[in-house]
């Protein structure tokens, strides 16, 4: 372990970003022009790890409530519930999500939040049986997102 997060050796570093993230999970990027950025890992297991990067004069609580959206279109019985914290003085809002998709409960997490430099999503979601077993992954892929932005 390294300062209390999990060995993670795999470093992703573009788009004025950084993350660390598991040797064994698949990483794709995105860099569309006129689009958001963004950069996805996936675990062996079918969960995930997002953030994408949109100018700074994107408003991250409007962000954060179009992915709310587009997870109520896709699932009828969306559960969600709003939140808020300071993270090393950075405002991140977003909202934790609970669905069932094939017979198979899933939770979801949105953040967002506005830099000087860029605002960010992040996205977060597996199945409730993995996210049990990876639930300090996400939150050590997440520090050290945060940990990289200004």
């Amino acid at each position: 372990m390294l300062h209390g997060l999990p060995f993670m050796p795999q470093t992703f570093s573009k788009f004025g970003i950084s993350f660390l993230y598991p040797d064994n999970w698949t990483l794709d990027e995105t860099r569309a022009e006129g689009e958001a950025e963004s950069a996805t890992v996936y675990s062996p297991g079918g969960a995930f790890w997002s953030v994408s990067v949109h100018p700074p004069s994107t408003d991250p609580v409007r962000l954060a409530e179009a992915a709310v959206a587009a997870m109520q279109a896709e699932y009828s019985d969306l559960e969600q519930e709003s939140s808020f914290q300071l993270v090393d003085g950075k405002k991140v809002h977003g909202f934790d999500l609970a669905f069932y998709y094939l017979d198979l409960t899933n939770s979801a997490f949105v953040r967002s939040l506005r830099t000087p430099v860029a605002t960010y999503v992040l996205f977060y979601q597996a199945e409730d049986r993995e996210y049990g077993q990876l639930e300090q992954v996400f939150a050590a892929i997440t520090k050290s997102f945060f940990d990289s932005v200004q």
